[in-house]
């Protein structure tokens, strides 16, 4: 997931002018994908289903009052998701747009009039996806575990590729190419907490990166993760941290839930991390049984 090979242009959406469509799709070939929306509730409906890492607005549309309390709408219920105001022409109620949009709270302005400003648009939205709260998250666990096997960090990047769409074991070892009773049995012999707790901790690692913006419901961020309802979502919490999905929002932000894993998984097991590779095979230790491992399925 977070080599080259599996770059896959991010979403953007827009409100813009006809050529300044034309010129943005031309600019973005390769770095993002853009979704042109003619109304703010267009934009607003990408961003509550997720399909959109940023939202690109033309100074042209923001002259009045009105669609200027949308965009700040924008801003205030998705302030983790980046809303750029674009500059492609000048003339006397584009200084006046320009202002109202950075009272709306848009701190980011780009005068595409010269090609420097396309290039820099670029530069922005690929800064943007290279943020991705799971890389950042492996970057972190990397660094914890830098002497670790390299089986031990492998299994890092495979929990936080699979955990945003699974919360299913099978899927984590299929990534890890061997079976669900032989990962959770080298885990118990290893004495660390069952893998099933590391994917519940990743996914709500994404979910509290959701709940950054406050136009997501649980309801919403329950279909993106792909629970079976918000009830399963607000179970699937109480089980993991004995906190309820409304509790869990307020009291964590993604990076604080990050750290609650490395805390709770990495560090506080840092030592047996250092001889552990559950992509090898080890002897010894007791076998679990076969009822310890159902339970983990």
């Amino acid at each position: 997931m977070f080599g080259r090979n599996s770059f896959t242009a991010p979403p953007v959406t827009t409100m813009l002018t006809r050529d300044e469509r034309l010129r943005l799709d031309a600019a973005g070939n390769g770095v993002f994908a853009a979704t042109h929306r003619d109304t703010i509730d267009d934009v607003l409906r990408d961003l509550r289903g997720q399909r959109a890492r940023a939202v690109i607005v033309s100074t042209a549309f923001c002259r009045y009052s009105s669609e200027v309390t949308r965009v700040a709408r924008v801003v205030r219920e998705f302030p983790q998701i980046p809303t750029v105001a674009l500059i492609s022409q000048l003339d006397q109620g584009t200084a006046r747009a320009v202002l109202t949009l950075g009272q709306c709270g848009i701190r980011t302005l780009v005068d595409v009039r010269e090609p420097t400003g396309w290039r820099e648009l670029r530069d922005l939205l690929a800064r943007e996806h290279t943020t991705e709260i799971g890389q950042l998250a492996v970057a972190h666990i990397h660094r914890d575990l830098a002497t670790a096997p390299p089986g031990a960090r492998r299994f890092f990047e495979v929990l936080f590729s699979v955990a945003p769409q699974s919360g299913g074991i099978h899927i984590l070892a299929s990534g890890l190419q061997i079976l669900p009773s032989t990962l959770m049995s080298r885990f118990f012999r290893a004495e660390l907490p069952p893998p099933r707790r590391f994917l519940n901790y990743a996914r709500l690692i994404f979910a509290a990166r959701m709940f950054e913006n406050p136009g997501l419901s649980i309801a919403n961020i329950a279909m993106q993760l792909e629970y079976s309802s918000a009830q399963s979502f607000g179970r699937h919490v109480r089980t993991t941290l004995d906190l309820s999905a409304a509790d869990f929002r307020r009291r964590f932000d993604s990076r604080g839930m990050l750290q609650r894993l490395r805390d709770d998984l990495v560090l506080a097991h840092r030592e047996r991390w250092q001889s552990f590779d559950p992509l090898i095979s080890t002897r010894g230790g007791r076998r679990p049984r076969p009822a310890e491992i159902l339970l983990e399925t």
